[in-house]
């Protein structure tokens, strides 16, 4: 493990990083409102997972290799930036989906029709991909974990223990971002309200995958 100042800086750094909106906090949301509680903290463990791997390639030059190959990093991008825009399409076509037809009895149940929209590998999925596949995470990582490794230590354990860090604190962040949407129930399973929220979520992912996809290396 690095030095207790190294540590207490990288709590410090990592907490504040981990409580800023992005890309994983708007799929939580997304997909707590589609199929409640489980979707979402599924889907955050599949977006922390995602951690791991960038330790990992961090630790052993991988990702070293990514920055210095032209080629690599920018499939990387690519693919990245495509899978958000394509999270951003489907969030858009929720949100324009017709409520033509329900009526009263159907719109109390939408609750219950929302958990039964869950399917956990779908949700472990997306929460993996959309964040294994962001080159900004790669770059973060590779930039920002070695200034908390002791060069005295192995570095390859000391990447997998902070990522294990990371790891808990974006876990706890994220089921908390979720379980707000849940209480939030009588606001959010209004269909408007859904809508709406589908149709941000779609915008942003599709504005965030389209300036990735023309960001220079």
């Amino acid at each position: 493990m690095p030095s207790a100042e190294l540590l207490w800086a990288y709590l410090l750094a990592i907490s504040l990083l981990t409580v800023t909106p992005g890309v994983d906090t708007l799929l939580v949301m997304r997909n707590t409102a589609r199929g409640g509680l489980r979707d979402g903290v599924v889907s955050s463990l599949g977006i922390c997972s995602g951690l791991f791997v960038h330790a990992t390639l961090s630790a052993v030059g991988i990702s070293l290799i990514l920055l210095q190959t032209a080629w690599a990093f920018t499939l990387l991008k690519w693919v990245g930036a495509a899978y958000l825009v394509w999270l951003g399409v489907a969030s858009l076509r929720q949100a324009f989906r017709s409520s033509r037809g329900r009526d009263v009895a159907e719109q109390t149940l939408l609750a219950k029709v929302s958990r039964s929209d869950y399917r956990m590998g779908r949700s472990l999925r997306e929460g993996l991909l959309s964040n294994v596949l962001n080159p900004k995470t790669a770059l973060f990582y590779m930039a920002f974990l070695p200034q908390f490794i002791d060069p005295a230590g192995p570095a390859f354990a000391q990447s997998i223990a902070l990522a294990a860090i990371h790891f808990v604190l974006a876990m706890i962040w994220q089921t908390l971002v979720a379980m707000m949407i849940v209480r939030s129930r009588q606001w959010s399973v209004k269909p408007m309200a859904k809508r709406v929220l589908h149709g941000l979520t779609g915008g942003v992912f599709m504005a965030i995958g389209a300036k990735l996809a023309v960001t220079q290396p």
